[in-house]
């Protein structure tokens, strides 16, 4: 697998990072992508082997270019993309802001289209490939006050079934990972009687773990999963099944 190279974006930290360290635990070399913060992308790449930190601000087309042009340049392909990067900003509907609404689709749509669009390319030339994205819980449930943050997820997983079809005659598959609550630093940061509510919700009564979440990734990534493409595959806990 030394051979095979995986570009994980918004791989600094949290689900993205585990996501980037499963994948080198897997033989891939990783092209770990940041946006702003240098100092962690370069503590993951420290900690898996054979990776290289690449930043960019995906939410712009043309640093999407670069960023796909580097990682070619260097590695010399790309066998995985896992389009994890993203944000959400929560708002009840009356209250809610189109400029946000505008940032949050960039960031979380636009993005994973035009990286998508650029990686088919190489992908098709190699005659195979993996396309992840990330999605959430709440693309498929709603969730009062992440209307915006839900309509951009629920976005994905709708191109993503899109793109497996467009595919799949070259060898390349496409499948979403649906996160539910997972511990990361923005659930960390959430007040107890929040984090108890949350639980109510969850069958297995506790939080995801980041690692959790990169292990479907790799496995959506191995060869174990040849025949799955155009699915979603849920790591919630059980609060929401289908």
């Amino acid at each position: 697998m030394s051979d095979k190279v995986a570009l994980v974006t918004g791989a600094s930290r949290g689900i993205g990072r585990a996501c980037a360290e499963k994948l080198a635990d897997a033989g891939y070399t990783v092209a770990i992508h940041y946006r702003s913060n240098e100092d962690l992308a370069k503590q993951v790449a420290e900690t898996i082997s054979n990776a290289k930190i690449y930043q960019a601000d995906i939410s712009d087309e043309d640093q999407c270019k670069s960023l796909i042009k580097a990682v070619k340049s260097d590695l010399g392909r790309i066998d995985v993309l896992v389009n994890n990067a993203g944000m959400s900003i929560d708002q009840v509907i009356t209250f809610a802001k189109p400029d946000d609404f505008e940032k949050l689709y960039a960031t979380n749509v636009k993005s994973t289209f035009n990286l998508t669009k650029l990686v088919s390319k190489i992908m098709i030339k190699q005659k195979g490939g993996s396309i992840i994205n990330l999605t959430s819980v709440v693309g498929h449930t709603g969730n009062a006050g992440q209307s915006m943050y839900a309509a951009t997820k629920g976005a994905v997983t709708a191109f993503t079934k899109s793109i497996a079809a467009d595919l799949a005659g070259f060898g390349i598959r496409a499948n979403c990972v649906a996160p539910g609550f997972i511990a990361t630093d923005m659930t960390d940061a959430l007040p107890e009687e929040v984090r108890t509510e949350i639980l109510k919700s969850v069958p297995l009564k506790r939080l995801g773990n980041p690692a959790e979440v990169g292990d479907v990734v790799a496995f959506l990534a191995s060869e174990q999963s040849s025949y799955i493409t155009g699915s979603s595959i849920h790591v919630n806990g059980g609060m929401y099944t289908n």
